[in-house]
């Protein structure tokens, strides 16, 4: 009896390795994770660069109108400039090793879902750095005299000593608000720019079923709950996300001095009451590292923060023949910082 001749689907006019094929589609399901899984990446500054270690990001402040008194000489005014330097964080990666011996002895295909958790992995730690930057903003000083910093609003701003962040959804309601109008006060264009809100789920269900959600019965338009986004009346669209680490203390854990620490100390200890997702390893730049016990959402317009992006998501998938198995990576290199701190309001409890 002669062996069968086996017809390889992954193969190439039936020649070359036996999961060519597979790992293209492997490529495409984690763009289409990623894509799908980012939200906050959209609405701020993207810069892209070609080489190099950093970008300068520049900001001008206005100048004054007068009135001219005939005859006099007209010579300009000095327009005051700021940049804020990005530099690149190290390179950031997802990855994982399918053993080909697995693949042919499981009864089902794991290359999709494996794809998916890459491509969402990464869109989760790009979000996630996107929203502590979004809160270092809020709390930065002023670019220029007089342009005013990022601000806050914190429960007693809404109601006195009865203003809830925890279980109210019209108060969250009304400072989402009470935050756009600090902006608008500032002069920042938030007629012009879209207004985004980011809350974790607990918040955000508490606006989507408050009554002063009137939005939701009057045909907003671009809200949707199936998709996530709430449209406000006063415009603002305000997202749900896993992302954010609000609720947690963002600094490296000390077992004598900050024991609710989420960033791992130098022999791996880490606050217990986080989970394996949400712990963040020693490496973690310090340039994010922020205390977000008391903070519960963020508003903020594209200027608020400047990202900065040597490498978009790519993949990469070897085959090992000495480990007679696939690599799978995905990476980016990318970094970030605040901007413009006018353009960020932290929402926070008191």
């Amino acid at each position: 009896m002669s062996d069968a001749v086996v017809s390889r689907l992954g193969q190439i006019n039936a020649a070359g390795a036996v999961d060519a094929l597979f790992l293209k589609k492997f490529s495409g399901e984690v763009l289409t994770a990623y894509e799908a899984s980012k939200k906050l990446k959209p609405t701020v500054r993207v810069r892209t660069i070609e080489s190099g270690k950093s970008a300068q990001f520049p900001a001008t402040y206005r100048i004054l109108t007068r009135y001219h008194a005939p005859g006099t000489e007209i010579v300009g005014q000095k327009i005051k400039h700021q940049e804020i330097t990005v530099t690149l964080d190290d390179l950031l990666i997802a990855d994982t090793f399918v053993a080909k011996i697995d693949e042919l002895k499981n009864h089902y295909d794991v290359r999709a879902p494996y794809s998916s958790e890459l491509g969402q992995s990464m869109a989760l730690f790009e979000d996630r750095t996107v929203a502590q930057c979004l809160i270092k903003a809020a709390r930065g000083a002023e670019l220029f005299t007089g342009d005013g910093g990022g601000s806050a609003v914190v429960e007693n701003d809404i109601g006195g000593a009865a203003g809830n962040f925890v279980t109210s959804g019209s108060d969250l309601i009304s400072a989402v608000n009470l935050a756009k109008q600090l902006m608008d006060q500032k002069r920042v264009p938030v007629d012009t720019m879209q207004v985004n809100a980011v809350f974790l789920p607990a918040q955000y269900y508490l606006m989507a079923n408050s009554d002063k959600n009137i939005n939701s019965q009057t045909g907003g338009q671009g809200a949707s709950v199936a998709h996530q986004v709430l449209r406000l009346v006063s415009d603002i669209t305000v997202m749900k996300s896993n992302a954010p680490l609000f609720g947690f203390d963002v600094t490296p854990y000390n077992s004598s001095t900050n024991t609710d620490g989420i960033v791992e100390d130098g022999s791996g200890n880490q606050y217990s009451g986080i989970s394996e997702e949400d712990a963040l390893t020693a490496d973690y730049p310090t340039k994010y590292h922020l205390d977000l016990v008391k903070t519960v959402g963020a508003v903020w317009v594209e200027p608020a923060v400047a990202y900065l992006q040597l490498l978009g998501l790519a993949m990469d998938f070897p085959w090992d023949a000495r480990r007679r198995g696939t690599l799978m990576i995905a990476e980016m290199a990318i970094g970030m910082d605040a901007l413009r701190t006018k353009c960020a309001v932290e929402i926070a409890k008191d």
